[in-house]
């Protein structure tokens, strides 16, 4: 279904690790950790400035990749990997893009399952490499059926 995908990647999309959005994904997942929200603690940390929660660019526009064409509803979340290179700074311009590394099909209880697998990467404005993201998607034969139609 989404062979013709694999290779296919977004244009780069600029993301700011802005202090309030930090602030919100940290009470959110329940880790108020003082290098992430409290301003002294940041400035005082080797960083020299807050980071955010290691989870943080699942927030990011990676931007779209033409043909894709996944659907906003339904789809299973399987895995998600990050590779940090260094942390994320609070203030720091960040820019996402996405890429289509695999696409399998597997036969499940309830029907063909698509399994697709993508590679989010973002680098600072200097275009160093900061993190990378392997996610997988799951695809369920249901779903499958509604973007057939």
């Amino acid at each position: 279904m989404f062979e013709d995908a694999i290779g296919k990647r977004s244009n780069k999309v600029r993301n700011t690790v802005e202090r309030g959005a930090v602030r919100k994904f940290a009470d959110a997942i329940g880790d108020a950790h003082p290098i992430f929200v409290d301003e002294d603690a940041g400035k005082a940390s080797r960083y020299g400035a807050n980071i955010a929660p290691p989870t943080f660019p699942r927030v990011f526009d990676y931007g779209e990749i033409d043909g894709l064409g996944l659907p906003s509803k339904g789809l299973i979340h399987g895995e998600q990997i990050y590779h940090y290179e260094r942390p994320l700074l609070v203030g720091e311009d960040i820019h996402c893009w996405t890429e289509v590394k695999d696409y399998k099909e597997k036969a499940g209880k309830s029907g063909t399952m698509g399994i697709l697998t993508l590679e989010g990467k973002g680098e600072d404005d200097d275009g160093t490499l900061v993190f990378s993201a392997d996610q997988v998607v799951i695809i369920t034969e249901a779903v499958r059926k509604g973007m057939k139609a």
